[in-house]
């Protein structure tokens, strides 16, 4: 593709890793040759199937913040912001994506690996039924890293509220130990959405994913029970038990509030 300008040399930073077949989500940082991000209200992409082929789609990825804006911190890296894409992928295999943010001269290269299907627990599978830490079971210092605790969200396992046929939103996540520049403050975010939905009879939950809180020990057996090799990770699990929707990597409240209204209400 012939652009008008000659381009900025820059980078496409992935900020999630799981890609299936269908509908991919992909959050993405554009990196400037300076190493900071470009960030544009919206960046266009186009997708193709090798790096020599025309493009096959053409999207345009939403700049989303990353955490609460005015609450949380920044992501790793002074990080605030990230793109979000929606692309629709037919065949496993390696795709090629060039990122334009509208408005700057500068594009960027990237790819997406896509499987045929997920590692982790995929769409419309039963959610495992994961005995994850609550207050019943032990201390707030000892089941999450958050300074405070994020109590509203320690109430409930994921067992219980599948036995109880209660829709919930489970994330797991470090907020002490994430260092990725894409992973932002995604329990905050949670904390955010359970308070809108607070009187909709939705669990909201948050599981930490390394034992014993000690990075050094590996991720612990819920993780291993999901299906999953990063974090931070959430579900959206449904009343009848089975995954509505997941998000790998950073979610905007906004992202996470259309989502829950959409699959859970």
């Amino acid at each position: 593709r012939r652009c008008g300008f000659q381009p900025i040399p820059s980078s496409v930073t992935a900020g999630a890793s799981d890609f299936a077949v269908g509908d991919v989500r992909y959050p993405f940082l554009v990196i400037a040759e300076n190493a900071k991000p470009v960030e544009r209200p919206a960046a266009t992409v186009w997708v193709a199937k090798s790096r020599e082929d025309a493009p096959f789609a053409r999207v345009t990825a939403k700049l989303e913040p990353i955490g609460v804006p005015g609450r949380s911190e920044a992501a790793f890296g002074g990080v605030t912001r990230i793109y979000v894409m929606h692309v629709r992928i037919p065949r496993p295999g390696r795709y090629w994506l060039v990122a334009e943010p509208n408005g700057a001269k500068t594009q960027a290269l990237g790819y997406i690996d896509v499987a045929g299907r997920s590692r982790s627990v995929p769409l419309g599978a039963k959610a495992p039924r994961s005995d994850t830490p609550t207050l019943a079971t032990g201390p707030a210092a000892k089941i999450t890293t958050s300074r405070p605790p994020d109590l509203p969200l320690l109430h409930t396992s994921v067992a219980q509220a599948l036995a109880a046929r209660r829709p919930f939103v489970v994330t797991f996540a470090t907020p002490r130990f994430c260092t990725s520049r894409t992973c932002g403050p995604v329990v905050d975010v949670m904390e955010a959405v359970r308070r809108q939905f607070a009187s909709r009879g939705i669990d909201f939950m948050h599981v930490e994913v390394y034992k014993d809180n000690d990075p050094t020990k590996g991720y612990n057996r819920w993780m291993r029970q999901w299906g999953l090799l990063s974090e931070p990770w959430v579900f959206l699990v449904g009343s009848d038990g089975r995954v509505k929707a997941k998000f790998e990597g950073s979610v905007s409240a906004a992202e996470l509030s259309a989502a829950v209204r959409a699959h859970l209400l």
